[in-house]
């Protein structure tokens, strides 16, 4: 009997602490599968939020093996808490950034009107760019039951494989950038597609911007979600 109690204590605690975070710009987005006891069901809408087309095709099958898996009940909303935290500090943090909780994970979304953006045709991480990804890092350093996936893209003008290999670099900047700040390589995932997987219009000059883009997503690692279905069981 004392199980059970204590089994219903932490539930509703961790209910009554994700449901005091709705205000936070990130979790306005997070629905009611995230809010209650399942999150993480697919990666679908985390991947469409990072890549935007060809969700299903084959070749994001790592993504989404990466991103997916189920975690339900008591566990699900530990964990939602603990990502919402994380959504809300890295909001905070780094105010110019898109923030968005989806599934279990986190979608950052930095473009050229955001904290961190890249030159014309260049993939240095400028001087404007690493006071966010300081920030950044700070936040990870913080939440270290996490993985981390680096993803580049580009717009649609010039070549193909010019454009490929340019958010290549991005990305990989991005991601060695944080990794020189402390941060372990073994949590990062790197991914790029070129001008292949766009979100906005490329017919647009405001599309081509927000298409010239590095997103990262924060996920849960097999540490958070262990802890989190021990914490259930006691």
């Amino acid at each position: 009997m004392k199980k059970v109690y204590k089994r219903l204590a932490i539930f509703l605690i961790a209910f009554t602490m994700v449901i005091s975070f709705t205000n936070c710009e990130a979790t306005k987005n997070a629905n009611n599968k995230q809010k209650g006891a399942t999150i993480g069901a697919t990666a679908g809408a985390l991947l469409g939020a990072i890549i935007g087309n060809n969700v299903g095709s084959g070749k994001n099958s790592k993504l989404g093996a990466l991103i997916g898996g189920v975690v339900g009940g008591g566990a699900g909303v530990l964990i939602g808490k603990k990502m919402d935290d994380q959504a809300k500090k890295i909001e905070t943090e780094i105010p110019g950034a898109k923030v968005e909780r989806v599934n279990s994970g986190i979608v950052i979304t930095f473009d050229e009107n955001s904290g961190v953006y890249f030159d014309t045709n260049k993939s240095n991480v400028n001087v404007k760019s690493q006071a966010a990804l300081n920030k950044l890092a700070g936040v990870f350093a913080e939440f270290l039951d996490t993985n981390i996936l680096v993803v580049g893209h580009t717009d649609n003008a010039g070549k193909d494989e010019y454009n490929m290999t340019l958010s290549q670099k991005r990305a990989l900047s991005v991601t060695n950038y944080l990794i020189n700040k402390g941060l372990q390589t073994s949590r990062f995932t790197t991914q790029w597609f070129g001008e292949t997987q766009p979100k906005y219009d490329n017919t647009t000059a405001e599309g081509r911007t927000k298409n010239r883009r590095v997103n990262v997503a924060i996920v849960p690692n097999e540490k958070m979600v262990t802890q989190a279905k021990q914490a259930v069981k006691q």
